[in-house]
């Protein structure tokens, strides 16, 4: 199993509305970056995402399981860019903010700090703890 973090802005994709989707989650498209688009194509059936809001809130508030590995994006009419399938998992006790994590020096070389405008990105499995952690205070 890997893990992940996702982007989503609350007022177009909030984990609100990702949980009202339920088990049959949702495509994850949208993704016009090359580098995040070679990470969606990385994950893994059960891959778990954490759910993080960017733009308003800049905070992980969440956690979405992968239920559909890669597939042409259907929003990308060039055919080029993939997306997902997620579906909600868990909502965190406590939002853990960027100011929060950028705090913690065992997570200073997350790309969430370095590439902060990367929407999919690989978590290392002892940065997810140390996160997860957080969450659950």
């Amino acid at each position: 199993m890997q893990y992940w973090l996702i982007k989503s802005e609350p007022n177009v994709w909030s984990i609100d509305q990702q949980k009202k989707a339920g088990s049959r989650g949702i495509t994850w498209d949208g993704v016009r970056n090359y580098q995040a688009a070679n990470n969606l194509k990385k994950m893994k059936k059960g891959d778990l995402c954490f759910f993080y809001h960017s733009n308003i809130g800049k905070e992980i508030v969440g956690i979405v399981t992968v239920i559909k590995t890669a597939f042409i994006d259907p929003t990308d009419n060039d055919q080029k860019f993939f997306a997902i399938k997620v579906k909600f998992k868990e909502q965190l006790k406590k939002a853990i903010s960027l100011e929060n994590i950028k705090k913690n020096k065992a997570l200073n070389h997350l790309s969430l700090i370095k590439q902060s405008r990367l929407s999919v990105m690989p978590i290392d499995f002892k940065s997810w703890k140390i996160i997860y952690k957080m969450g659950k205070v």
